[in-house]
């Protein structure tokens, strides 16, 4: 039984249950996820996240994950691109990182605690593309001034200008070089006053409300710089300026305190995208999340019409519309999920990312599915070694109408791949889609692609 699944089943009734239908946060449902780093790239959002390992007690975090979606419902698994092997000079802490796009190139700026013993210090990984491989882009780490340098945000100014801001306690910037590797003059600690970053009181190490984790970003001439603030258990707050080295005027609170889930920490990015913007964060709502156990949100908001950002609350619901069509003719990989409950993904050499760890009454869940033609058929690529594993096709809801079923067929191992077909009811429109998984005891199948015909 895998990481989640008990847990699950244990909270299937009195939890999640109720939800069906109406869940959409947490985003990514198959690991523990946190600190989220949004990207645009064309017409794709493409989601850098932070990876708690299971039952932690601490930040246990050793590698770096990446997803994608054209409608903001349905996520696709890009699987991990990068590490800290991928880096010789690191030794533990893959935490808050960030990756932008410039010159046909990919720059991920990541934290990690020097094999040295030096502390923590700010690496730069580079790749021809969003979801890598990527490698270290120069064998050592691009940024050491203290003892707190985590959390890089980067930002490219309308004139080509490239800033990285970083840390805790402190927050720091330099001005990259266009090669984006290098920065030209010193580091620069930014002023921290009540004006710029509010008051905290009872602290006497920290006098603003600027705690960590800073997103830097412009929109119609106003920079914007968010952070998790106030200290433990952190609510996110945001300053502004009219340049981008400040000075900085503090505004509000974005997001308040979560108090469900137990998630102390908290972790702020923003996108426009498709003419809506959004807001990423994590909280600690899958079962066995906490404090280091996290798992990335998001919240669709609109801005005041003076540019200023409203309070945003969190939700079960998430996202709840669509901004891209999902074509069911077109071939999908089956880790495009808006919802799951039980499944994990893996890794193959051969295939890529595929769903694993399928049992009874596990089930994928596809949003806003738009069947514009009447479909026939169903034919999905399946490895399976157990003789009674089915595929329930349902729409609407888990229970919904039943579409048709496959019954999968033993291709003799997990890992020995056929594609397998069932006759479907005809059906159109926009709906949900359901993949219900149906057996005996134990392992039933992977499951790589699907398409309807």
């Amino acid at each position: 039984m895998n990481r989640l699944k008990l847990f699950i089943l244990l909270a299937l009734v009195a939890t999640i249950s109720p939800l069906i239908g109406v869940a959409q946060n947490p985003i990514i449902q198959t690991v523990y996820t946190a600190d989220p780093a949004p990207m645009v790239y064309k017409d794709t959002v493409f989601l850098y996240t932070g990876h708690d390992e299971d039952k932690s007690t601490w930040f246990v975090m050793k590698d770096w994950r990446c997803y994608s979606t054209t409608d903001m419902v349905n996520w696709t698994d890009r699987g991990s691109p990068l590490s800290l092997n991928t880096f010789s000079w690191a030794k533990k802490d893959a935490w808050a990182g960030q990756c932008i796009h410039r010159n046909g190139k990919f720059y991920w700026y990541v934290p990690m605690n020097e094999v040295s013993g030096k502390g923590m210090s700010i690496g730069v990984a580079v790749s021809s593309s969003p979801t890598g491989p990527f490698t270290d882009a120069i064998g050592k780490p691009l940024v050491h001034s203290g003892n707190g340098d985590i959390d890089p945000t980067v930002y490219i100014d309308d004139n080509g200008q490239a800033y990285l801001y970083w840390g805790n306690p402190y927050l720091k910037y330099v001005k990259l070089n266009e090669d984006m590797i290098s920065y030209t003059g010193d580091v620069v600690t930014v002023e921290f006053t009540p004006q710029s970053f509010g008051v905290r009181t009872g602290d006497a190490r920290r006098s603003t409300q600027y705690e960590e984790g800073p997103w830097f970003y412009k929109r119609n001439n106003l920079y914007y710089m968010l952070f998790p603030a106030g200290g433990v258990p952190e609510h996110l707050a945001y300053s502004t300026s009219r340049g981008p080295t400040g000075p900085w005027i503090y505004q509000d609170t974005i997001m308040p305190i979560i108090r469900k889930g137990g998630a102390f920490t908290n972790h702020p990015g923003i996108i426009d995208y498709k003419g809506h913007s959004y807001l990423f964060y994590h909280n600690g709502d899958l079962p066995g999340g906490g404090g280091f156990n996290r798992s990335v949100c998001a919240a669709e908001f609109n801005y005041n019409k003076n540019g200023t950002i409203p309070r945003i609350p969190h939700t079960v619901e998430g996202i709840t519309k669509s901004v891209g069509a999902f074509n069911p003719m077109i071939r999908k990989e089956a880790e495009t999920i808006a919802f799951e409950s039980g499944v994990e993904t893996a890794v193959s050499d051969k295939l890529g990312i595929y769903v694993t760890e399928i049992d009874n009454g596990d089930y994928i869940k596809v949003r806003s599915v738009n069947f514009k033609k009447k479909v026939k058929s169903f034919n999905a690529n399946i490895a399976s070694a157990s003789p009674d594993g089915k595929i329930e096709i349902h729409i609407d809801n888990l229970n919904g109408p039943l579409l048709g079923t496959l019954n999968v067929k033993n291709t003799g191992d997990f890992q020995k791949w056929a594609v397998q077909s069932c006759k479907v009811n005809a059906v159109q429109g926009t709906h949900d889609l359901y993949f219900v998984f149906k057996g005996g005891e134990g392992y039933l199948l992977n499951f790589d692609w699907w398409i309807f015909n």
